[in-house]
């Protein structure tokens, strides 16, 4: 059975969430983008603690039988892209989060609260 997009939310924040990803915000694209229904952004404070976010969201991913369409920038560690189709996640970097700030850039888009 296929994973819902809500459901594949929560498990992609719950993964986040079991490494520390800080600061960590869910948007709701539906009404304003056809890219996915959500995006996930959130950061680490280093490179491993990036890299560690990533690999626990996929693994839990593919637990749950989730198709991964791609990984971008997980060797340098600074802004990972995860497409997990119906969600997207951001990993960034402490710093390279508060230089992009795509939440600025999403900012129709609601908060989803209690993921």
């Amino acid at each position: 059975m296929p994973v819902s997009p809500n459901e594949l939310l929560s498990i992609a924040v719950a993964a986040a969430e079991d490494k520390k990803a800080m600061n960590l915000v869910a948007l709701d694209l539906k009404e304003i983008s056809m890219i996915a229904d959500y995006f996930v952004i959130c950061h680490g404070n280093s490179d491993t603690q990036v890299q560690a976010i990533v690999t626990e969201v996929r693994k839990r991913a593919q637990e749950a039988g989730v198709n991964i369409r791609g990984i971008e920038g997980m060797n340098s560690a600074r802004w990972v892209l995860m497409d997990l189709g119906d969600v997207v996640v951001h990993v960034f970097h402490r710093d390279e989060r508060e230089f992009y700030n795509i939440e600025r850039l999403w900012s129709d888009a609601k908060v989803v609260e209690n993921v």
